[in-house]
């Protein structure tokens, strides 16, 4: 997916309020908003977002001093799904469709993205759980999932943000054991997971974890580490998590899971749904047969 015109604003914003999460210092803010915003305005549209993203936190990380800046944010969202995680369980357990109600909470916690915003309550997690168990999906992807997951016999799992990734272990769980992989970033951005993360979250616990080499808030392949490449291309099934995934590999070279929810205007453009849908889109490069 290229950057949109429309994207700026939010790149501008993102800065800012990583900056002020690092820095009281308003000379240091100064020096690097300005650098931030120099770095937009030669950016080359044809790449995806998470690629300026990137660059915009690269900046900030170093102009601070700071090497994590949300890692305090983090920690708070992590012990705040975990108290939530035997209320998830409960909810698949007693479900008539476990595997579409994991689905279903796996998604809701894609609301926990601080790209979108900085700022998450606990009730509006909640209120975005309940949203998302009674919303029908925009498109049939789900079904499609549901039928590959039993018998695969490799699943990379592509991890998006800390916190959110407790709201995915029950999804994790259901898939089939001994054969799941999660990836997550290979350092810190914005509030990605990190394998600090993970184990926050107890991911080792229902998969095998690695991370894919990159600070990118998304999974731009080239920047990924050639382990992570390899086992990107090898496994059965790919599920992909979130928006900055979308946005790096909607036209990778293999078939793709994307669960997401729609949390801003240009991502629902690109994918023709509207604000809120919650999504299994699948998407097969052109010429594929499977």
């Amino acid at each position: 997916m290229r950057t949109y015109l429309s994207c700026t604003p939010c790149f501008a914003r993102q800065a800012w309020e990583s900056v002020s999460m690092a820095s009281g210092d308003e000379a240091v803010r100064e020096r690097v908003m300005r650098r931030v915003l120099s770095a937009i305005s030669a950016m080359d549209f044809n790449r995806p977002p998470p690629a300026m993203g990137a660059e915009i936190h690269r900046i900030v990380r170093r102009e601070t001093g700071d090497p994590d800046p949300y890692a305090g944010a983090k920690s708070d969202l992590t012990r705040m799904a975990l108290r939530l995680l035997p209320k998830l369980e409960e909810r698949v357990g007693s479900s008539a469709d476990p595997l579409d109600t994991a689905l279903r909470i796996s998604i809701a916690g894609n609301i926990m993205d601080f790209s979108i915003t900085s700022s998450m309550r606990e009730d509006a997690v909640l209120e975005t759980l309940e949203d998302s168990l009674r919303k029908p999906f925009l498109r049939g992807g789900a079904g499609d999932l549901a039928g590959r997951l039993a018998s695969a016999q490799s699943i990379l799992f592509l991890a998006d943000n800390a916190a959110e990734i407790v709201f995915d272990r029950p999804l994790l769980s259901m898939m089939p054991r001994g054969r799941v992989t999660v990836a997550v970033k290979g350092s810190p951005v914005i509030n990605d997971a990190t394998m600090e993360d993970a184990g926050a979250a107890g991911l080792a616990s229902v998969a095998r974890l690695i991370d894919n080499g990159s600070d990118v808030p998304g999974t731009l392949l080239e920047s990924c580490s050639p382990r992570f490449r390899d086992e990107f291309s090898r496994a059965e099934i790919v599920v992909s998590k979130g928006q900055g995934n979308y946005e790096t590999l909607s036209d990778a070279p293999r078939e793709v899971f994307f669960l997401l929810r729609a949390k801003c205007a240009t991502i629902c453009e690109d994918l023709g749904c509207s604000m809120g849908d919650i999504l299994v889109h699948r998407a097969v490069p052109a010429g594929s047969t499977r």
